[in-house]
């Protein structure tokens, strides 16, 4: 069981040894200790384990052993009360195609029992630039608008914690900027943000701490700062680590 009593007030997420079991795959043994107003990357070639990761933090899956707490509450005993504090944006959800955007973020706000419900789509709608797409059917949107679309229910009750699955995939690079900068200054008020991607570039850029994965397996776990400082580049290290790993 966790040692409360040896652990920082300001960690907001504790891992102890989660392990999952496929057919042909095993997340092996994944720990971490996470404070608040961090930015935290996990990483990996296709197929290491980083959805899997997130899914059972955010209840989606069980592990088939291991301890979590988010925000105090347990994913495993609890997955309704931890996706009631959190912000999750999985890789290939959609949201409801037959809702407009409007209509979809009402929902989620109404759900969440948000009070200043137009203030707050609005605002997302605004700095999401959805004005003039607010009253179309989701089914008819793009791939980068609906990815837009679940940014703003991830974030509209403002949560202290948010899992984002490939964060930036299908949008354009003025909005890919916008959405980086914008990560960057809500981990600076507090919250955290806990992403998985494959692309090392926005690692490098945005995170403050990281993790390796390959197959499962926990490579590297720490400061990216550290790893840029011996290695020139987020890139060098990763490729070095995970060909030399037999």
């Amino acid at each position: 069981m966790f040692n409360h009593s040896q652990i920082k007030s300001n960690i907001i997420i504790k891992i102890e040894k989660i392990t999952k079991e496929y057919d042909d795959f095993k997340l092996d043994e994944f720990s971490l200790r996470l404070e608040s107003g961090k930015l935290f990357g996990i990483l990996g070639p296709n197929g290491s384990g980083k959805s899997t990761v997130i899914k059972i933090l955010t209840g989606q899956i069980l592990p088939t052993k291991g301890e979590i707490e988010i925000l105090g509450i347990s994913p495993i005993n609890k997955p309704i009360e931890v996706k009631e504090v959190i912000g999750i944006i999985p890789e290939q959800e959609i949201p409801p195609s037959f809702l407009t955007i409007n209509e979809y973020l009402e929902f989620v706000a109404n759900i969440r029992k948000l009070k200043n419900v137009k203030s707050k789509i609005n605002k997302w709608l605004s700095f999401l630039e959805l004005q003039e797409d607010k009253n179309c059917i989701i089914k008819n949107l793009s791939r980068g608008t609906k990815q837009k679309v679940l940014f703003a229910q991830a974030f509209i009750h403002n949560p202290k914690v948010v899992f984002i699955d490939e964060p930036l995939i299908n949008l354009d690079p003025l909005m890919q900027k916008k959405i980086k900068e914008f990560l960057k200054s809500y981990v600076k008020e507090g919250n955290t943000v806990f992403l998985s991607t494959h692309i090392l570039s926005i690692a490098e850029e945005i995170c403050d701490e990281i993790c390796i994965l390959k197959y499962g397996k926990t490579m590297y776990k720490g400061s990216i700062a550290k790893i840029i400082e011996n290695n020139n580049s987020l890139e060098n290290y990763f490729i070095k680590l995970i060909k030399n790993e037999k």
